[in-house]
């Protein structure tokens, strides 16, 4: 008892002792906080400053050639002036937000170390922060020494540096939780982060945006964060098992490690919805980064093609639920195979042996380029040489004749007299800032000038290669690769199918992929080559197809896929694998680590037992120790009651939560449920549509979830109608882990088999009364 006593009585010391520090830190952070915003006050003023006095500045006559060689360099010495200005203010926007953030919690570690007999104290926090004397006050956690705290457990340890391996000796890890400058609890530990950490993380309500993960990283986390050295990394994580939090942390270290080469708008993430990419767009500003470029599958496809309309996977699975017989699941699977990509190269390959899809360049209703006379520029080309590289050769060709035109053209009476009858800021507009050995040679600049921007409509249609009929080639590439288990009818039904599609301005999304890939390799175009890296998540979702294509669109970039095979939606009917032993074979070459993340930390433990009972591999998923009520399910007589009961739970759930989401298996089974549903309490119906969530009952299909989590979810209509087929079990599962502290589920009539199927102590069983009619 004593001994309990006297330990307490040193742990408040101790506190106390940390608090003084805090307070210090705080100081100075104020300190400088103050002195950053004044500069950041000044150099806004200057940079107005300088905006003013541009248009004085640069106002010169520009009639002579002395006076307009003088205007360019003013011009270019103001443009230099305002460049470096808006530089400045940049970087200390930046200084003041990170110092603000660090003002509320300006640590969350310590580490004690002896490094050959020298002791040391280290705090570990979101940014770095150094006094007037240079001391180092807290450490950026992406620093290599900090790796210590997240890896490191007590006694001797090594970490990275650059210049090799370091050996230190870890004598203390004490973890702190601080809000608003104040120590709320304080523990040392010799684990990675410590359950009382986690637990007091874990137990806060969802805040609109994810917040980062840096005061709570995991050993296994950390090193999938620090990982810099290979080209294709693959993160296999249960739901709420910290992949994607641990991948925009990723993206943050990068950043840091390699600040002077690798700049945000080089790396892209792609996401599942508009939703997450908001969810997500909070978490590298707060680490005082700048977000990398984000973009879903279907808008990336869709800026891809030219007034089509790509469906999208939603769309999709909207569709297979109302009819997806058997054969059109085949046609699925080979569309969508690395296989059939594979065909496409070996097509290509092989094009010298048919007369390519061209298509005749009209001009005002009349061909300008006729379509075998750019067969013959084609057709004349070495055998030899590469599909792309005779098209851009053919593309050359074509500028070149429309050069040649236009210089005869721009002789013409017509032009000739045209170039006469400009005014006076007309022909300043186009001979500004260019300087001419005589007046001839400007009045022949001014109408070659004439006639490019009258024929700019056939430069476009060049520059755009729209002389290739791409989807002309492709339905000829189709009718060259039938599958042994589709009749010659089927398939050429499928075809025409295609060109139908093609007609009306749209394409399906099996399709969408392999054309664009065709126009790639045919054309040499459609690549990125300045992206260093390429994140995509929920890549259960995607075909090997589309995975290729996807790489193939940024060649440079070393590659992070993340997700989770038991969150396969979209493809688990038709595609039933985990699909990471695939990886190697769309990848051969590729150095790749493997990462598997088994604990789940967003639920609370009976949700998560509960969830993954449903999947065939629950004993590999681990649940973290936070206590919680087990989930409910309520079996309704009728729809009627069961509408019923849903406002019930949502009244009770809103009392204490600011947000309940009410998850669907289908967009139109949302769509109803909004119309009909009657409570007292804002309601939002979600589409794929919306980039954000706000406060109050949402109602939106479980894929429009993937990625987020809400503090309570009802699950509507699980029920022996909507959830039967293997399939269903991943969507099940999907929807209970969205839940982090209640999860309630309505049936109607009939229970999903897949419940029933359930160990009946995992969960609240409850037959709700018909209403009684009186």
């Amino acid at each position: 008892m004593a001994q309990t006593a006297t330990n307490e009585k040193q742990r408040q010391l101790a506190q106390e002792s940390e608090q003084k520090r805090v307070t210090t830190v705080l100081n100075e952070i104020k300190q400088q906080l103050t002195a950053a915003t004044d500069k950041l006050d000044l150099a806004q003023q200057e940079t107005h400053r300088i905006e003013l006095n541009y248009g004085d500045n640069t106002k010169v006559n520009i009639t002579e050639t002395d006076d307009r060689m003088e205007t360019n360099a003013a011009v270019q010495q103001q443009k230099n002036l305002v460049a470096s200005s808006i530089e400045s203010e940049k970087i200390l926007t930046r200084q003041v937000q990170v110092l603000k953030d660090l003002a509320d919690s300006p640590y969350f570690g310590r580490i004690d170390i002896d490094e050959d007999g020298q002791k040391d104290t280290l705090y570990i926090g979101t940014a770095t922060l150094q006094n007037q004397a240079e001391d180092f006050l807290i450490y950026d956690w992406r620093a290599p020494i900090s790796s210590i705290y997240y890896n490191g457990t007590l006694g001797p340890v090594t970490y990275d540096t650059p210049v090799g391996q370091q050996k230190v000796i870890l004598e203390k890890k004490r973890q702190f939780f601080i809000t608003n400058g104040e120590i709320k609890n304080m523990f040392d530990t010799n684990e990675t982060v410590g359950d009382e950490i986690l637990q007091t993380v874990l137990g806060q309500q969802n805040d609109e945006h994810m917040r980062n993960i840096v005061a709570t990283i995991q050993k296994e986390q950390n090193d999938i964060i620090r990982n810099t050295t290979s080209e294709l990394l693959v993160v296999q994580g249960v739901a709420g098992s910290g992949k994607t939090s641990a991948i925009l942390q990723r993206i943050a270290y990068l950043l840091y490690h390699a600040r002077n080469q690798l700049d945000a708008d080089q790396i892209i993430l792609f996401s599942p919805n508009r939703l997450f990419s908001n969810y997500i767009s909070q978490v590298l500003p707060s680490l005082g980064e700048k977000n990398m470029r984000q973009v879903t599958l279907a808008e990336f496809l869709t800026q891809r093609f030219s007034g089509l309309k790509v469906e999208s996977l939603f769309e999709r699975f909207e569709k297979d639920q109302h009819s997806f017989p058997e054969m059109a699941k085949q046609l699925h699977r080979y569309k969508e195979s690395a296989a059939f990509m594979t065909q496409i190269r070996n097509y290509v390959r092989q094009t010298d042996d048919h007369v390519l899809a061209f298509s005749s360049i009209y001009f005002e209703g009349k061909p300008f380029f006729n379509k075998t006379e750019i067969q013959k520029i084609y057709s004349a080309l070495p055998k030899a040489m590469l599909p792309r590289d005779k098209f851009l050769n053919t593309k050359n060709t074509l500028i070149k004749r429309l050069k040649k035109r236009i210089a005869k053209d721009a002789l013409s009476d017509e032009i000739q007299e045209a170039v006469s009858l400009l005014n006076e800021y007309q022909y300043q507009t186009l001979t500004a800032q260019k300087q001419f050995d005589s007046g001839d040679a400007e009045f022949n600049f001014v109408a070659r000038a004439l006639v490019r921007q009258r024929y700019q409509v056939i430069y476009d249609a060049i520059y755009n290669d729209y002389f290739m009929d791409t989807y002309e080639e492709y339905c000829h590439f189709l009718a060259q690769c039938p599958p042994d288990f589709a009749s010659d009818a089927i398939w050429t039904t499928m075809i025409e199918q295609v060109r139908n599609d093609i007609e009306a301005h749209k394409i399906h999304l099996e399709d969408a992929v392999p054309l664009l890939y065709l126009r790639d390799l045919l054309t040499g175009s459609g690549q990125n080559h300045s992206m260093q890296y390429l994140f995509v998540d929920e890549m259960q979702d995607y075909s090997a197809a589309q995975l290729i294509y996807v790489k193939h669109a940024f060649p440079n970039a070393k590659l992070t896929l993340l997700g989770d095979s038991a969150q396969d939606i979209f493809t688990a009917e038709y595609h039933p694998s985990d699909f990471i032993h695939e990886i190697t074979e769309i990848f051969p070459k590729r150095k790749i680590a493997l990462f598997t993340l088994l604990k789940s930390y967003r639920s609370t433990k009976p949700i998560t037992d509960f969830a993954k009972e449903m999947l065939l591999t629950a004993d590999k998923i681990e649940a973290f120790a936070r206590e919680g009520h087990k989930p409910d399910y309520y079996l309704c007589p009728d729809q009627m009651q069961a509408l019923t009961q849903v406002t019930r739970l949502t009244n009770d759930l809103l009392q204490k939560y600011p947000t309940v989401a009410i998850l669907t298996k289908t967009t139109q089974a949302a769509n109803q449920l909004y119309t009909a549903l009657k409570v007292d309490h804002p309601v939002t119906l979600i589409s794929d549509q919306d980039r954000g969530i706000p406060k109050g009952i949402l109602i939106l299909p479980i894929y429009l979830a993937k990625g987020l989590e809400f503090d309570a979810v009802v699950g509507y209509d699980i029920s022996q109608k909507t959830y039967h087929a293997d399939g269903d079990r991943d969507i099940l599962y999907t929807l209970a882990s969205r839940a982090m502290h209640e999860l309630k589920l309505v049936g109607i009539q009939a229970p999903s088999p897949i419940l029933m199927n359930l160990k009946s102590n995992l969960y609240h069983y409850h037959e709700v009364t018909p209403i009684s009619e009186s």
